[in-house]
């Protein structure tokens, strides 16, 4: 990732509001109940007194309601690449104790090697310019038996369908696959020695495309796709739904890491 792919990373996650519109679709028209992020958090195995990095927190919602968890921590830090969703994040979690929030790096972490016993990235490693150096870092960082937690998306999903159905409108894909479902254990294995993955079943079912299409502009990465006028973009989403809903595979998993070291 060049200096333009830093800003536009910049530019998408300097607040929450890009983010805020990708969460809502997921939150209102998954057909698998259980949320993306229940899911993640039903891997974790954190135990009485473990110390735990979070590296992209984003607005921090998923801690919501993990009062339980938090208290289990003898540390934890929820970090960022950015000031702006840092701060979402403060305010997010402003009635939970126990939390220590740092802008991070995942590249350059600031401390010491083996200090925590769990480390956690969620969809954002396809972000990282030097993927190899961070996921040494995380490495030097997470102890020798500890885990390291890393959910992504896959390479059959949302975009790809979406992109799909404006091929003859001459829309090409831009998608970012630096670190997806597919390739990821290609690439974690090369620096971790246990890597296991596990897919995350789920479609959305939307009924108002409208919110499709505010999906579409809340991503610097279809700046193609925006190129369209909006009433072109609803006009051909609409053409697709049937019986009054736009089915919309979904291709979301993580990976489970263990502290083992090559």
């Amino acid at each position: 990732m060049g200096v333009n792919d830093k800003e536009s990373v910049e530019k998408q996650y300097q607040n929450s509001n890009n983010l805020n519109a990708r969460i809502s679709i997921h939150d209102k028209y998954s057909t698998n109940k259980q949320g993306f992020g229940n899911w993640i958090f039903d891997h974790y195995e954190i135990q009485d007194g473990m110390s735990v990095l979070e590296l992209g927190c984003g607005t921090g919602s998923m801690w919501t309601g993990k009062d339980a968890l938090v208290k289990k921590c003898s540390r934890l830090i929820l970090s960022d690449f950015s000031d702006g969703m840092l701060a979402q994040t403060k305010e997010t979690l402003r009635e939970m104790e126990g939390i220590e929030y740092r802008v991070i790096d995942i590249q350059d972490i600031p401390y010491e090697d083996n200090t925590f016993d769990i480390v956690i990235a969620n969809m954002m490693l396809y972000h990282v310019p030097d993927l190899q150096k961070g996921l040494q870092e995380v490495r030097r960082v997470l102890k020798a038996d500890g885990t390291f937690y890393c959910a992504t998306f896959g390479e059959n999903g949302i975009m790809e369908y979406i992109y799909s159905l404006f091929e003859a409108y001459g829309v090409k894909t831009s998608m970012n696959y630096a670190f997806t479902l597919q390739n990821g254990t290609e690439k974690l294995s090369k620096v971790f020695a246990d890597v296991q993955r596990d897919d995350y079943k789920d479609s959305l079912e939307v009924t108002d495309v409208e919110d499709m299409v505010d999906y579409v502009y809340s991503l610097t990465n279809m700046s193609a796709l925006q190129d369209l006028p909006r009433t072109k973009i609803l006009d051909v989403l609409e053409s697709n739904m049937v019986n009054g809903i736009l089915r919309v595979p979904k291709d979301y998993g993580m990976f489970i890491v263990k502290g083992s070291r090559l």
